[in-house]
């Protein structure tokens, strides 16, 4: 037989429920239900031995009774007045005895005149009413023994009373039935309230399952870890209570997976993404870029509401600062390869010239142009290569210098630049960075007029890069050199003034530094300072 792989579905939590609160109301009821019936037949046994015992008293107490005593158990009368309270009590037995226990009554007359039967009568017969159970000549039933006294206050004999303990039984038993049917009722009410809290469970729970709240959770749970963007959720008071493993990534923090209320964590990282500030004022924050110990995120930032009102805020950010490494890695290989596809160009030209010097045997031609070809490419490529040992920089450097050649302007390398190799890609992302910005900068100011001429000059010591950019073109005011690093400010236009305020931030994430001089009209030189991870024994 082929077994099914399915898993067992749970019960509903309508089912669930009202199992459970029956359970636990059948239960209640059931101990409720043995602890007062046990209280009700003690009660209900003390009732009818009160009333018997009263109506023993009563009849201690009558003059007929006490008269009766003085004379013979067949010529008293006792008989006729006994039997006219037992009819009219319904009472199994009324039986007068004298003080030798003689009866005086009794439900079969031919007993009359017989010792009482029974030794539970002796603490009577000695002035003590009592209580007892015990069986005689008709049935097993609970009697009751009052005293009887003269005028004098001596004692003349006594009255005993029985009720069959069938009847007390009957009557416990109705009571029982009035207990079993309010625990009946009692459940049916539990079981209407049950259905009524199911629904309104339901209700509050959208109509879903809990098995199906569960499965939805793990799967958040599972899709929240399983994003590389890093998520934090905070609530209305600015804790964070919501955070999956990319964020802690990102934040460059570890919590233990014990810390629950994240109480430690909530008020650093909402002040590093701006939670707060959503939160008090609900505008939404949309591609802002953030540093955080070392790293450049990009963070959207933006409230969540419920009925108008804010309750809380949620931040997505993403790692750019891997992606900008990447596009300017990729960026500086695709300068090299243009630069290469460029100068094959070149090439394909300077072979077609040879080829045809070659028909033309003009020999002579030929070794002058062989030679020259040879001396510019020395000038240009293979100095520029011997000098600049990443080939990423080198190209993007060849790129730069045909960006400018095309421009009308020079970009040169100065003759006694030397730049190792990095091991650290990292740091030729922010030199590429740095450069690009600097030299495009630097075209900028040289103006749409040719002739413009581009300096940079890279030089390694101990574990630092120095570079220097620098142009003659029409340089920067005086008033606006406190501010050229800031974001925005810029006299280029709108939508500018960006560049250089990223340049400074990459250059100061790596403890580095940057600085300008400049005469408006004459010249503008940018100094860098940055880590470069090389050794001067690999140019």
């Amino acid at each position: 037989m082929k077994r099914s792989l399915r898993r067992k579905r749970p019960m509903k939590l309508g089912t669930t429920v009202i199992l459970m609160v029956s359970a636990v109301l059948f239960s209640v009821l059931l101990v409720v239900h043995l602890f007062y019936f046990s209280q009700i037949s003690e009660m209900t046994r003390a009732a009818l031995a009160d009333k018997a015992l009263a109506v023993a008293r009563s009849l201690a107490d009558s003059p007929g009774i006490r008269d009766g005593l003085r004379k013979a158990p067949a010529h008293s009368g006792i008989q006729a007045i006994a039997e006219a309270v037992r009819q009219r009590n319904d009472m199994l037995f009324i039986v007068v005895t004298d003080m030798q226990g003689i009866r005086y009554s009794h439900p079969e007359s031919q007993r009359i005149g017989q010792p009482f039967k029974g030794d539970d009568i002796l603490l009577a017969l000695q002035g003590h009413e009592n209580i007892a159970i015990n069986r005689g000549f008709l049935a097993r039933a609970l009697r009751v023994f009052t005293p009887i006294y003269d005028e004098q206050q001596r004692q003349i004999g006594v009255v005993a009373i029985g009720l069959e303990l069938s009847r007390v039984a009957a009557q416990i038993n109705d009571s029982r039935w009035s207990i079993i049917w309010s625990v009946l009722i009692g459940v049916l009410v539990g079981l209407l309230g049950t259905g009524i809290l199911v629904k309104v469970l339901k209700r509050i729970l959208f109509g879903l399952e809990p098995y199906e709240i569960s499965t939805l959770f793990e799967q958040r749970q599972a899709m929240l870890q399983s994003i590389k963007e890093g998520v934090i959720a905070v609530d209305e008071r600015g804790d964070v209570t919501l955070v999956n493993e990319a964020a802690r990534a990102l934040l460059n923090d570890q919590p233990s997976r014990g810390d629950t209320q994240l109480a430690s964590l909530s008020r650093a990282w909402s002040q590093v993404v701006d939670l707060s500030e959503v939160l008090r004022d609900g505008t939404p924050r949309r591609d802002e870029e953030i540093n955080v110990k070392d790293r450049l995120l990009l963070i959207n930032t933006v409230p969540v509401r419920c009925n108008g009102a804010i309750i809380g805020a949620i931040s997505t950010f993403r790692d750019k600062t891997e992606v900008r490494k990447l596009l300017q890695r990729l960026d500086g290989l695709v300068n090299y390869a243009d630069s290469l596809r460029e100068r094959s160009h070149e090439f394909m030209n300077k072979l077609h010239v040879i080829l045809g010097l070659l028909h033309l045997k003009s020999y002579k031609q030929l070794e002058d142009y062989i030679i020259r070809t040879a001396n510019n490419y020395q000038e240009e490529i293979g100095s520029l290569l011997g000098k600049i040992k990443s080939p990423v920089i080198a190209g993007f450097l060849l790129s730069k210098i045909n960006r400018a050649s095309d421009s009308g302007h020079t970009l040169t390398i100065s003759s006694d630049s030397l730049l190792p190799d990095s091991s650290s890609e990292d740091q030729i992302a922010i030199l590429i960075t740095v450069l690009g910005n600097l030299i495009e900068n630097a075209l900028e100011a040289s103006g749409p007029e040719p002739g413009g001429e581009i300096n940079v000059s890279l030089h390694y010591s101990d574990g630092w890069l120095h570079c220097e950019v620098s142009d003659d073109g029409q340089g920067i005011a005086p008033d606006s050199l406190d501010h050229i690093f800031t974001k925005g400010v810029s006299s280029k236009g709108s939508e500018r003034g960006v560049g250089l305020a990223l340049v400074k931030q990459q250059i100061e994430s790596v403890n580095g530094n940057i600085s300008v001089e400049s005469e408006p009209g004459i010249f503008t030189q940018f100094f860098v300072q940055i880590p470069w991870d090389g050794e001067r024994t690999r140019v």
